[in-house]
């Protein structure tokens, strides 16, 4: 019995360390394919200096439109009834090139809102924004 014993020692007495070099050399490569990527910083990012702002009131060129609860269009105080609504906007984009503000009270009728936007769509607006009064 003891020689038996013996034989199976003798037997694994060697490591097969081929499959290990591989794994070395996959890694080896690995890194020398990462390492140089490293080396590039990050995003380069300057910090704003603060500066005083000139005190100078810009006017909005903005268009702003207000819907009041009995569905009814102003601009800038002056009542807008709906066949002129268009022509008013398309006339008024050519001074105020930024969009259109639609402000519009919590109990106007959401078809008074989609009459402004299809307006301001057919008049050449395409920046739209809208609140709640």
């Amino acid at each position: 019995m003891k020689k038996s014993l013996r034989r199976q020692r003798d037997s694994f007495n060697e490591i097969n360390i081929t499959p290990l070099t591989d794994i070395f050399l996959v890694l080896l490569i690995i890194m020398m394919v990462v390492a140089p990527l490293l080396d590039q910083q990050g995003l380069k990012l300057s910090v704003p200096t603060i500066q005083q702002a000139d005190k100078q009131t810009k006017e909005s060129k903005v268009i702003v439109v207000n819907i009041s609860e009995k569905n009814t269009f102003s601009i800038n105080g002056k009542s807008i009834t709906d066949d002129t609504l268009q022509s008013t906007l398309a006339e008024l984009k050519k001074t105020k090139k930024d969009g259109l503000l639609i402000q519009s009270a919590g109990k106007a009728k959401h078809g008074a809102v989609v009459k402004v936007m299809n307006s301001a769509r057919n008049a050449g607006i395409e920046s739209i924004s809208l609140i709640e009064k």
